[in-house]
C-alpha cells in the first residue's frame, strides 16, 4: 500500500474530485433507475436490452474488463520497470484474442443467461451438481475481484488523505459498496451496461487527452520521450531493456509467464465478461462488439504505456517510488505536473468511477449465478417463477455487496493486484478448462466438469496460500512466518494445466454422456440452430 504519511494530491484536487464523482454517481444512479427492468422478466434483468449497437456493446465490454488497476497499477508498473511493464501490458491487450477466437460465438449460440445454462445443455447427466460447483467458482472469482476493487478504493483515497483512519476506510468502502449494490440490485444488466459505457467513454477520453499532453510535452518525439524516461529512471539504458523486474532470475521469468497465462486465459472465463458475451442478440453483433472491445482495450493499454513512460520522464522514477513503492501514484503525479489540480481531479474521478463500474458488473454476475444456477436450478429444480428468481437475484446482489464490503474491511492492507490476479488464476484454472471441454470435446462428462471446477479452484488457492504472497517475504500477508514452498506468486503456470488434466482424468474414468447429446449441442453452439 501507499507508504507516505500524507497524501500526494492537494486539497483543491480533493474537493474537485469529490464534486465530479458525486455528479457522475447522481447522474448514473438516476439513469440506472430509469433503465431498470420494468417487468418481472429475468431475461431483461440478466441480459438487458439486446438491441444495442456493436460500438455500445464493445464499450460495455471494454468497461467490464478495464479496471482501475490498468489506469493506476499498469502505468505505475511501466513507470518503475520500463520495458517489463510494457511487456505486461501486451498480455492485457491480446487477452481478447482468446475470447474472439475460442469461446465468444459458441458460448453465445449455446448460452441462455449464464454459463451454467451452457453446461447444463451439454452435460445432461449430473447437471445440477455441475451448476453448484460452477456457482462456487463464480462466487470465488467475483468476490475476490470485488474485494480488490473495494480495497483499491481505499488505496486511491490514500493518495489524497494519506494513511486513512479506520472510520474513513469504513466510510469509503460502505459508500462505494452501497452504490454498487444499487446499480446491480435495481438496475440489473441495463443499469450496469449504462455505467460501463459511461466509464469506458470517460476512461478512453481521459487517458487519450493525458497521453496527447505527454507527447506534446516532448514535441511528439518518441525518442525524446524514451531517452528522458531512461535518464530520469536512475537506471540508464537498463530501464529500456528486459529483465528489470521479471528477468532477474528463472523464478521471476516463470512468474511472469504464469501471470501472463492467467491474464490471457482468465479473461475468457471471467463471469462478468461471459455474461456480456450473451447480451448481443445476434452473432454478427457479437463479433463486431468483441472486435470493438479488442481495439478499445488495445488503445487503453497503448495510452497507459505512454503515461507510464511519461511519468518517469517528467516526474522521475525516484520520486514515484518514494511516494508509493508500487507506483500507483505515478499517473496522478504526472497529471499534476502537466495539468495541475484540474487534470489530477479528472483522472482521480475517473479511477473512482472505474472501480465503481467494475464492481457493479462483478456483483451482477455473482447475483445472477446464485439466483439462476444455484436457487433456480439446484434448489428449486427449475420450478421457480420468474418473479421469485428476480427477487432472489436482487437479494443476492445485496448479500454479495455486503460480503464484499466486510471482506474489504478485513483485508485492509492486502495487495489489490494479488487479489485480482488470484481471481484471474481461478477463472483460468477452473472455469476455462470446463468451458473448453464442454464446447469442443465429445466425450466430456459431468465428472470431468466437477473435477475441473473443484480441482482448479482448490489448486489455485492452495498454491497461493503456500507462496510468497502469504509468507516468507517482507511484502507477504504474514512476513514473519515461512511456509512458502511454492516459489511463484501467481499459480497459473501450474494450476491451469492441472485444471485441464483433472477434467481429462475425470472424464476418462467415468461413464460417457449420451452420444446424441454432443451432436445436438454442437449444432446449436457452432451454427446457432435449435
Amino acid at each position: 500500500m501507499v507508504t507516505t504519511a500524507a497524501g500526494v494530491v492537494d486539497r483543491f484536487s480533493l474537493q474537485l474530485t469529490f464534486l465530479l464523482f458525486l455528479s457522475v454517481v447522481v447522474v448514473t444512479l438516476f439513469t440506472a433507475l430509469l433503465l431498470a427492468p420494468q417487468r418481472d422478466e429475468i431475461s431483461e434483468f440478466y441480459l438487458g436490452n439486446r438491441e444495442m449497437t456493436p460500438l455500445r456493446n464493445g464499450l460495455a465490454m471494454c468497461g467490464d474488463y478495464i479496471s482501475a488497476a490498468t489506469l493506476l497499477g499498469s502505468t505505475g508498473l511501466v513507470a518503475l520497470t520500463g520495458y517489463d511493464g510494457l511487456l505486461y501490458l501486451c498480455g492485457t491487450a491480446v487477452a481478447w484474442m482468446t475470447v474472439l477466437l475460442l469461446i465468444a460465438e459458441p458460448l453465445h449460440n449455446a448460452g441462455r443467461f449464464t454459463l451454467g445454462d451452457t453446461l447444463a445443455l451439454r452435460l445432461t447427466q449430473g447437471r445440477r451438481s455441475v451448476r453448484l460447483a460452477l456457482s462456487l467458482c463464480t462466487l470465488a472469482v467475483t468476490t475476490l475481484y470485488l474485494v480488490a476493487q473495494l480495497v483499491g478504493s481505499v488505496a486511491l483515497l490514500t493518495q489524497f488523505t494519506g494513511e486513512p483512519s479506520a472510520t474513513t476506510r469504513t466510510l469509503c468502502v460502505v459508500v462505494i459498496g452501497t452504490v454498487v449494490i444499487v446499480y446491480a440490485a435495481i438496475g440489473g444488466m441495463p443499469g450496469a451496461t449504462f455505467i460501463q459505457i459511461v466509464k469506458a467513454v470517460m476512461l478512453i477520453s481521459g487517458i487519450a487527452v493525458t497521453a496527447v499532453m505527454v507527447l506534446h510535452h516532448f514535441h511528439w518525439n518518441l525518442d525524446a520521450l524514451l531517452g528522458s524516461a531512461a535518464d530520469n529512471s536512475g537506471l540508464g539504458t537498463r530501464y529500456l531493456e528486459p529483465g528489470l523486474r521479471y528477468g532477474a532470475s528463472t523464478a521471476s521469468k516463470l512468474d511472469f509467464l504464469s501471470l501472463q497465462l492467467a491474464i490471457v486465459f482468465g479473461l475468457a472465463a471471467l463471469p462478468h465478461v461471459m455474461m456480456r458475451l450473451l447480451a448481443p442478440r445476434t452473432t454478427r453483433v457479437l463479433r463486431s462488439s468483441v472486435v470493438w472491445a479488442m481495439g478499445l482495450v488495445g488503445f487503453v493499454c497503448l495510452a497507459a504505456g505512454i503515461l507510464g513512460l511519461g511519468a518517469t520522464a517528467v516526474v522521475g522514477r525516484a520520486t514515484i517510488e518514494q511516494t508509493d513503492r508500487r507506483g500507483d501514484s505515478a499517473v496522478l503525479l504526472l497529471a499534476h505536473q502537466l495539468g495541475g489540480g484540474v487534470l489530477t481531479a479528472l483522472l482521480s474521478c475517473l479511477a473512482f468511477v472505474t472501480l465503481l463500474a467494475v464492481a457493479s458488473g462483478l456483483t451482477l454476475a455473482a447475483a445472477s449465478s446464485l439466483a439462476h444456477d444455484f436457487w433456480g436450478e439446484v434448489i428449486r429444480k427449475g420450478r421457480a417463477e420468474q418473479t421469485e428468481e428476480l427477487v432472489v437475484a436482487r437479494l443476492a446482489a445485496v448479500v454479495i455487496g455486503v460480503l464484499g464490503m466486510l471482506l474489504a474491511l478485513v483485508s485492509w492492507g492486502a495487495n489489490t493486484a494479488t487479489l485480482a490476479f488470484l481471481a484471474f488464476a481461478i477463472a483460468a484454472s477452473a472455469i476455462l478448462p470446463t468451458l473448453v471441454y464442454t464446447l469442443f470435446w465429445r466425450r466430456f462428462n459431468a465428472t470431468g466438469a466437477l473435477l475441473s471446477l473443484c480441482g482448479g479452484l482448490l489448486c489455485s488457492v492452495l498454491l497461493v496460500v503456500f507462496s510468497p504472497v502469504v509468507s516468507s517475504t517482507p511484502a507477504s500477508f504474514y512476513p514473519d512466518a515461512d511456509f512458502a514452498w511454492f516459489p511463484l506468486q501467481n499459480p497459473g503456470i501450474v494450476s491451469i494445466p492441472a485444471g485441464f488434466l483433472l477434467g481429462w482424468l475425470g472424464t476418462v474414468t467415468a461413464r460417457r454422456e449420451e452420444p446424441d447429446t454432443y451432436d445436438e449441442f454442437q449444432v446449436k453452439a457452432l451454427v446457432g440452430a435449435e
